[in-house]
C-alpha cells in the first residue's frame, strides 16, 4: 500500500511540473510555410524547376490529347477517331475542351512566376541573384500570358502574387497584354545568362530575344522584331545544322534534317547542336525526367497519336505489318492525328522530290509488309496507291504518311525491346505494349524558326527581298528551291513553317497569332473547314471562369454565349 502511494504522488508531481513548463507542447526546431520558403537560392531554383515543370506537362506530357490541341482542328491534319467533324462550336465554347482545359494550365505558370518574382525583395539572395531569378521569373510569366494573348485575346493581366481569395479580375486588352509581355522580356534578354553559359533545356538570353521577335510581330512591331531576331542570328554560339552530325550520322538513308530528330541530338552541350535554341528535356527511366520505357504517362506521346495504327493495315482481311516495331512502322502508333491532305501533298509540289524534308526516312509514305502470312510480304506498301482490298479512305486510322520525327526508328530505348538479341531483321525491333513515347528531346525554338520570323518581320516591313533571303536560308539546307520575293506572303511562310516544322509547331498558337485560324483551316483542310466559324480565331473564356468571378464582370470574347 504504501509503494503505490509513492507511485502515485510521484505521478501527480510530474503531472503539475509539466503543466508549469508544458515540456508536452510541440516546439517546431525547423518548418516550410509560405513565410519562409523563398530565402535561399536553392528555395528559388526548386520554383523554376517547377516552372519548367509546368512548361513541359502543358506542351508535352499531361497525356496523350491535351498538348495535341496545339495541333488538332488547324491545318496540319485531322483527328481521326471522331469518325466524322467534331462539334468545333461546343469545343471553342465557353465550356468547351479547349479553353477549360488550358487555361487553369497556363495561369498556372502565371502564378508560380508571379510568386518568384514577388518573393526576392524579401530573400537572402544576393544582388547578382535577385536579377538572375527575376529574369527568370519574368521570362516565364512572358512566355505564360504570350501564350493566353494568342489564344483569348485580352485576359486578366496580374504581375503580382495573390495570396488570398480575389474574384473581381477584369480583362486587361490584348494589347496590354502584349505591352507587359515585352517589358518581361526585355528584361529577361537583358539579364538571362548567354546560351553558351546555361546547361542543356536551360533559357537564355537568346531564348527570351527569340520569343520577343515574335511577340514584336504580333503587336505590329517589325523593325523590333528584325532586330530582336538578328541577335539570336548573328549570335556566333548559333548556326543551322548543316552537315550531318550526332551518334547516327552514318545511318543509311539518312540526313541532316533527320539527324535533327535522333534520340541525344536536339542539346547544345551534349550534341554539338548550335540549332536547338530551348530545348525540352526528356530523359527516359530517370526519376523526374518524364519518359518512362515502362508506361507512356509522363512523355510525350507524339508516336502514339500521329503514327498510323498498322496493326490493323489489312488487305482481304490478312495482316500486311507486324506490330509494334520500332522500324519505320513507327513502333505503337494508334493513328489519332493524320496529315491534312494540303499538309501531306499540296504544299511539296514544287519540290516534292529533292526536299530532303519529304524524302521518305523523314515524311514517310512507302512501307515494306513485314507479315510473312500475307502475300505482300516484303513487298513495298505505299500510301499514295494501297492495294486493291485495303479499303483505306480518308481519313483512316490505319495507313497515312506520317512524319518520322514523331518517334525514333530503329532506336527505341533499350528496355522496350521484346527480342533484342534476336536475328530476325523485323523481331529484334519488336517493341513492348508500353512503347507509344517519343524518346528524344522536344525542341521548343529553334533557329531555323527564328529566320523565319524575321523573314515574317521583313515582310511586314514591306522589305519582301530580305524576307525571301532568309526563308532560302532555311529552304537551301533542305535542298528546296528558291522562292521569289514576288512570291512571298504570309501564307508561304505558313506553307514553309508546315515544311520546316509539321508536327513539331504548335500550329494552334501560329495561326492564332495571326488570326488565320479560320482562313487556314477552311481553305486547306476541310475535314473541319465544313464546322470552322470566324469567331474561333479566339477561344471562348471559360464559363466556369465567368461564374466564379463574383467580384466584377469577366467579359466573354465577340459571338460565344
Amino acid at each position: 500500500m504504501k509503494r503505490v502511494y509513492k507511485i502515485s504522488l510521484l505521478i501527480l508531481l510530474l503531472a503539475g511540473g509539466s503543466c508549469k513548463r508544458n515540456f508536452l507542447d510541440e516546439k517546431a526546431l525547423s518548418f516550410l510555410s509560405t513565410s519562409n520558403a523563398f530565402k535561399t537560392a536553392d528555395d528559388f531554383n526548386a520554383s523554376v524547376n517547377n516552372l519548367y515543370g509546368l512548361v513541359r506537362t502543358e506542351f508535352y506530357s499531361s497525356s496523350d490529347w491535351q498538348p495535341m490541341h496545339y495541333l488538332y482542328r488547324t491545318d496540319v491534319g485531322v483527328e481521326v477517331p471522331v469518325g466524322s467533324n467534331p462539334n468545333l462550336a461546343a469545343e471553342f465554347g465557353p465550356s468547351g475542351t479547349l479553353s477549360n482545359n488550358h487555361w487553369t494550365q497556363i495561369y498556372k505558370i502565371v502564378s508560380e512566376a508571379n510568386t518568384v518574382i514577388s518573393r526576392i525583395p524579401s530573400s537572402s539572395l544576393s544582388a547578382a541573384d535577385k536579377v538572375a531569378f527575376e529574369a527568370k521569373g519574368r521570362f516565364f510569366r512572358a512566355f505564360a500570358y504570350r501564350t493566353l494573348a494568342y489564344l483569348f485575346g485580352g485576359v486578366p493581366l496580374v504581375t503580382e502574387e495573390i495570396q488570398g481569395e480575389k474574384t473581381d479580375f477584369t480583362r486587361a486588352t490584348k494589347k496590354e497584354v502584349l505591352t507587359q509581355v515585352i517589358e518581361d522580356l526585355k528584361f529577361a534578354a537583358a539579364n538571362l545568362p548567354a546560351i553558351t553559359d546555361v546547361r542543356d533545356g536551360e533559357i537564355s538570353n537568346l531564348v527570351a530575344q527569340h520569343l520577343l521577335a515574335e511577340v514584336y510581330i504580333a503587336d505590329g512591331q517589325f523593325q523590333n522584331a528584325i532586330t530582336a531576331a538578328t541577335v539570336v542570328i548573328d549570335d556566333p554560339a548559333t548556326e543551322l545544322m548543316k552537315a550531318r552530325f550526332g551518334a547516327r550520322q552514318s545511318v543509311t538513308p539518312g540526313d541532316v534534317y533527320w539527324d535533327l530528330f535522333q534520340a541525344r541530338n536536339q542539346n547544345r552541350k551534349s550534341a554539338g547542336n548550335t540549332e536547338g535554341l530551348w530545348v525540352i528535356q526528356f530523359e527516359t527511366d530517370v526519376q523526374g525526367g518524364g519518359a518512362t520505357a515502362t508506361a507512356m504517362a509522363g512523355s510525350y506521346q507524339l508516336e502514339r497519336v500521329h503514327v498510323p495504327l498498322f496493326r490493323d493495315m489489312r488487305v482481304n482481311g490478312v495482316a500486311l505489318f507486324l506490330w509494334p516495331v520500332g522500324d519505320y512502322t513507327g513502333g505503337r502508333g494508334v493513328g489519332f492525328l493524320q496529315p491534312s491532305k494540303y499538309f501531306a501533298d499540296t504544299v511539296w509540289q514544287s519540290d516534292f522530290a529533292n526536299d530532303i524534308r519529304n524524302a521518305n526516312h523523314n515524311f514517310v509514305r512507302d512501307f515494306v509488309a513485314t507479315n510473312p502470312a500475307s502475300p505482300f510480304y516484303g513487298q513495298t506498301i505505299s500510301t499514295k496507291n494501297p492495294p486493291a482490298g485495303a479499303g483505306i479512305t480518308f481519313p483512316s486510322r490505319v495507313f497515312y504518311p506520317y512524319q518520322s520525327k514523331a518517334t525514333t526508328p530503329f532506336n527505341h530505348p533499350a528496355g522496350l525491346y521484346v527480342n533484342p538479341g534476336s536475328s530476325d531483321p523485323v523481331r529484334k525491333y519488336e517493341v513492348k505494349s508500353s512503347a507509344g513515347g517519343t524518346y528524344t528531346d522536344q525542341y521548343m525554338f529553334r533557329l531555323a524558326e527564328t529566320y523565319l520570323l524575321r523573314a515574317e518581320a521583313y515582310l511586314g516591313a514591306n522589305n519582301a527581298g530580305l524576307a525571301a533571303a532568309d526563308i532560302n536560308v532555311v529552304r537551301s539546307r533542305s535542298n528546296a528551291s528558291d522562292v521569289l520575293a514576288a512570291n512571298v506572303t504570309v501564307d508561304y511562310i505558313l506553307d514553309e513553317r508546315l515544311r520546316e516544322f509539321g508536327v513539331e509547331e504548335k500550329r494552334m498558337l501560329t495561326l492564332m497569332r495571326l488570326g488565320k485560324l479560320y482562313d487556314r483551316v477552311v481553305t486547306h483542310n476541310p475535314f473541319y473547314g465544313v464546322n470552322m466559324q470566324p469567331r474561333f480565331n479566339l477561344w471562348a473564356i471559360p464559363q466556369q471562369e465567368i461564374e466564379r468571378n463574383r467580384g466584377a464582370k469577366l467579359e466573354q470574347n465577340p459571338d460565344y454565349q
